[in-house]
């Protein structure tokens, strides 16, 4: 039978949730942001709560493979201690909590010191189950191990009686593969872009710069295809990753054939300068762009991008002059489609975008106002 691979991205405002079905079952959740207004069904934000719920509950399991937690700000983990069960504290666990195998975090996310005063009571509880099942040593993988993170836990191993090393296996730097999943067996791996070792070690931690983001590379039959994963990263980010994959000889970990806008397409990830009209990238994040192949995709998981005086001079995202840029380069080389998770198929009741990874290329299966959904095609695949 044909390889087909999911990834489905979730309405849910400016915000990040998606999630990754492969062929063998396995799914892999990046980020949670539940809104309770979501809940009301007059509410263009989805219920993302009984959606998930819904989804396993049709699948016959009560877990997911991976949860990634790109970072720890509120619109990428809302509801999120509510909705998984935690292994760290009973009160955690059963009702029916969904479980999660393996849990994967940057290392900024064990380390923020802030009392919990000034920090979402969420990201607190967060913080103490990551740091819990690393200390337990299983079901969690943690990006980056920068020497902060390195003093604070061997005390504690050595309270344990274990080894300064026996953790070691639990990390995975920038510029390697996850060992948890492999193009062989599942059909997919992930690369790691980011974070680096500096973005905890040197200063205050930013959790934009220290945030999770992947090269995600599907195998259908032969036929490899990339998803760029960035979340919430700023221009200097994406242009320290480009020179960083160049410097190694890992280009090819640059290619997409669908791209995460990141952070909800604002202007900050392209430039500094928001541009009247539109925004000019800089100049390693404008190769980036251009490296997406033909047939491509990108996807805004945002608000509605309105094209007015308002869209124009508002200040958070989503940014008009961002969305701009992204089209006029997915233009230049021949892309599909810029998507909006919360306009399609309308902005008063979004769907998921739902991608599909076959050997004939990934495909939109665009869902209509009325009727059934379409299938906006790719052209042939590309050889692995």
């Amino acid at each position: 039978m044909a390889v087909r691979h999911q990834v489905i991205f979730y309405p849910v405002g400016n915000g990040d949730t998606s999630q990754i079905i492969l062929n063998n079952g396995r799914r892999i959740l990046m980020d949670y942001r539940h809104q309770q207004k979501g809940e009301d069904p007059s509410s263009p934000v989805i219920d993302l709560k009984a959606r998930l719920r819904k989804e396993l509950q049709d699948a016959e399991q009560d877990y997911f493979d991976v949860v990634a937690f790109t970072h720890a700000d509120d619109d990428h983990i809302s509801g999120s201690t509510e909705f998984f069960e935690l292994q760290h504290a009973k009160r955690y666990q059963g009702g029916g909590r969904i479980k999660i195998r393996e849990l994967w975090v940057p290392a900024a996310m064990l380390l923020e010191t802030a009392d919990n005063a000034h920090q979402s009571e969420e990201f607190v509880i967060l913080r103490q189950e990551a740091r819990h099942r690393l200390l337990e040593g299983k079901d969690i993988l943690v990006f980056s191990k920068p020497q902060s993170l390195i003093d604070w836990l061997i005390p504690k191993l050595k309270e344990r009686g274990e080894s300064e090393a026996a953790r070691d296996h639990l990390f995975i730097d920038a510029g390697t593969i996850t060992p948890s999943f492999s193009l062989g067996q599942d059909g997919i791996e992930f690369f790691c872009h980011s974070p680096f070792i500096k973005h905890c070690d040197e200063g205050d931690i930013i959790r934009n710069s220290a945030s999770l983001i992947f090269n995600i590379r599907f195998d259908a039959d032969g036929n490899r295809y990339d998803y760029l994963a960035i979340g919430d990263a700023e221009w200097c980010d994406l242009e320290e990753i480009v020179s960083i994959t160049r410097y190694h000889k890992n280009e090819d970990r640059l290619i997409w054939d669908l791209f995460n806008i990141p952070h909800h397409c604002s202007y900050k990830a392209l430039s500094d300068e928001k541009g009247e009209q539109e925004t000019e990238p800089k100049p390693l994040v404008k190769e980036l762009l251009e490296m997406g192949n033909s047939d491509a995709y990108e996807v805004s998981s945002s608000r509605p991008i309105v094209n007015n005086k308002e869209g124009r001079e508002q200040i958070q995202p989503p940014h008009i002059q961002a969305r701009k840029a992204y089209e006029r380069y997915l233009k230049s080389i021949n892309g599909r489609k810029f998507l909006v998770a919360m306009e399609e198929p309308n902005a008063n009741k979004p769907e998921p975008l739902v991608f599909e990874i076959t050997s004939g290329g990934i495909t939109w299966k665009r869902s209509g106002a009325l009727g059934a959904p379409a299938i906006v095609t790719s052209t042939p695949p590309r050889a692995g």
